[in-house]
């Protein structure tokens, strides 16, 4: 994994876009009105882009220089199909390399950013690209940064496990919280009062690492408490025990390694 530079122009041919401003007089097509097209259809266009759509599955995006697919991953290869020959063609898989593009220059641009319903603002996010020429693949850098990302280079052979960790940070995060909330709606904890000490909580991640930022009777190694603890969700929510189980093992793990010196 290697993070690349903001100024790409060095390394693009003169014919290829660069980032000196002659990219954004390409038609970029967006394929894919979902949450991520129109998000990324919005910020590249406020960014100075020309965009076309974001389009239905399908488009051919005719007399467009750049197509990039917002599509399900399982939808990659039969989409890049539709495409003419000479478009650089681009995707948004996060676990996926570039074979499904074939037989078009290709690249792949994934924001590492959760994206809702609400759209999403890309500014300090990262984003994974990769591409099969140095202009496809300074291209897909370009873009990143226009939308205020940082872009870094993984391999194909990292896709699916940069694509996992990606999962656990945001999905997994959220199915927490939501065990979470389901528990303490059983004592009259609403959500509101959980949210300062997730938001406290990342942050101390975010800061100090894990073994820093880590509390709670685990860490103290309570494990009297820690009974307790499971005994009111066995009570309570006996179906989250499974889950109480891997994460309190997976704790004390984290709880027995050493502080980073």
């Amino acid at each position: 994994m290697r993070e690349l530079e903001r100024d790409f122009s060095s390394s693009v041919p003169a014919a290829a876009p660069s980032a000196t401003g002659s990219s954004r007089e390409l038609r970029l097509a967006i394929i894919g009105d979902g949450r991520l097209g129109r998000a990324l259809a919005a910020g590249l266009r406020k960014a100075g882009y020309r965009i076309d759509g974001p389009l239905g599955r399908g488009a051919d995006a005719g007399g467009s220089q750049v197509a990039l697919l917002c599509v399900p991953d399982a939808e990659i290869a039969a989409a890049a199909a539709h495409l003419d020959d000479g478009a650089i063609v681009g995707h948004c898989s996060g676990a996926t390399g570039l074979g499904p593009l074939a037989p078009h220059e290709a690249f792949s641009l994934h924001p590492l950013m959760t994206v809702t319903r609400a759209g999403a603002d890309f500014t300090g996010a990262g984003a994974a690209v990769a591409g099969t020429t140095p202009r496809a693949r300074a291209l897909a850098a370009e873009l990143a940064a226009a939308l205020g990302m940082r872009p870094v280079e993984v391999d194909d052979a990292d896709r699916t496990a940069y694509h996992a960790a990606a999962s656990i940070a945001s999905n997994f995060l959220v199915t927490l919280e939501a065990a979470a909330e389901r528990l303490g709606a059983t004592a009259g904890v609403e959500r509101a009062l959980l949210v300062p000490l997730v938001r406290a909580t990342v942050e101390n991640w975010a800061a100090l690492g894990p073994e820093r930022a880590l509390t709670g009777p685990v860490a103290r190694g309570d494990e009297a408490t820690v009974t307790a603890q499971r005994a009111a969700l066995a009570e309570r929510t006996p179906e989250l025990l499974g889950l109480f189980d891997a994460l309190a093992d997976a704790t004390r793990q984290l709880a027995a390694m050493p502080e980073p010196v």
